[in-house]
């Protein structure tokens, strides 16, 4: 190394990643809904895991940022630099959030951190297969590498007997995180591999977000007057099958939030109005619905069948 004009040695040249790693705030912020008091009995059960991590782990319950902010945080806590990160008193407190391990795991730039992102689309097999080289290596820099299928309820059945199959192989140093709001959106096979942890359910009548009421509207005015769903073209054009789940989401929660007599939208409305028998069908053309997504139906045709069957079945009452 070339010395200094004053016979100091000059810095060594950051490597491209030192001159990428992601500030502390943008990291944190990834962390951020894993880190509410609502969530300390969940890292709790999380950091007595630590110890001897499974093989998956099944993340259910919460909000869909809860459960991937706290398979991140699960990443960072296997994998913390802190120096004292292995000793009892630390492990009770969780990863450090601020190494370089923890940084690039918040951000999603470690080389040994896999994510496939079921939140915007269907999980496809290739981005499964393309896991098997990988899964013959040791992990790059981390302890253990990690493999998030965040909200794993979008595999579709290839892509999930595949998974199923690379589980079945034993895979060092690597582990699995599937989040999903139930267990029951998931393969039964998958589920019983895996080791389950259920996060606070979301509070029954909370509010839809914001750009879910235009949807709920829709569909309600739809169900009572046959009309108005197709106004949703824009929308329409850009559907995929995690989207038509949150969708299927929005008519469960009016009907729940219809039989619980809470307030809710326009749909809710419309369900009060109709007897317990009809509910009951309701609840059947929704699960059906979820079942023809996970199976990768046409989520267009998915959502205009179930609208189609609501309105015949408040039409018939």
């Amino acid at each position: 190394m070339a010395a200094a004009k004053d016979g100091r040695k000059a810095p060594a040249r950051k490597s491209a990643a030192e001159e990428q790693l992601p500030g502390i705030e943008d990291a944190r912020a990834a962390f951020g809904p894993a880190l509410s008091g609502a969530l300390e009995r969940p890292r709790a059960m999380l950091r007595a895991l630590r110890v001897r991590p499974p093989q998956l782990l099944h993340l259910e319950g919460g909000e869909a940022a809860d459960r991937v902010a706290l398979a991140l945080w699960w990443a960072a806590l296997l994998n913390c630099e802190d120096p004292e990160g292995m000793e009892p008193k630390a492990m009770a407190m969780g990863p450090c959030l601020s190494c370089s391990s923890c940084l690039r795991l918040g951000v999603n730039m470690h080389p040994d951190l896999i994510l496939l992102d079921g939140r915007e689309g269907s999980i496809k097999i290739d981005e499964v297969r393309g896991l098997r080289p990988i899964l013959g290596e040791k992990p790059h820099f981390a302890r253990w590498r990690v493999i998030i299928a965040a909200e794993a309820q979008s595999l579709g059945i290839e892509a999930a007997n595949s998974l199923l199959k690379v589980l079945e192989d034993p895979c060092p140093d690597t582990c699995f995180v599937f989040t999903a709001p139930q267990r029951e959106r998931l393969l039964p096979t998958l589920v019983s591999r895996g080791w389950m942890v259920t996060l606070p359910w979301p509070e029954a009548g909370r509010p839809l977000p914001e750009e879910l009421r235009p949807w709920e509207q829709a569909l309600g005015r739809f169900v009572a007057e046959g009309r108005g769903w197709l106004d949703m073209t824009s929308e329409r054009n850009g559907m995929d099958a995690a989207k038509a789940q949150h969708i299927v989401l929005i008519g469960q929660k009016a009907l729940a939030d219809c039989i619980a007599g809470r307030e809710g939208g326009m749909l809710s409305a419309v369900f009060r109005r109709l007897p317990e028998a009809a509910l009951m069908q309701a609840d059947e053309i929704f699960v059906e619905a979820q079942d023809q997504l996970q199976a990768q139906v046409s989520p267009l045709l998915v959502l205009d069948a179930m609208a189609a069957r609501l309105h015949v079945l408040a039409r018939r009452r």
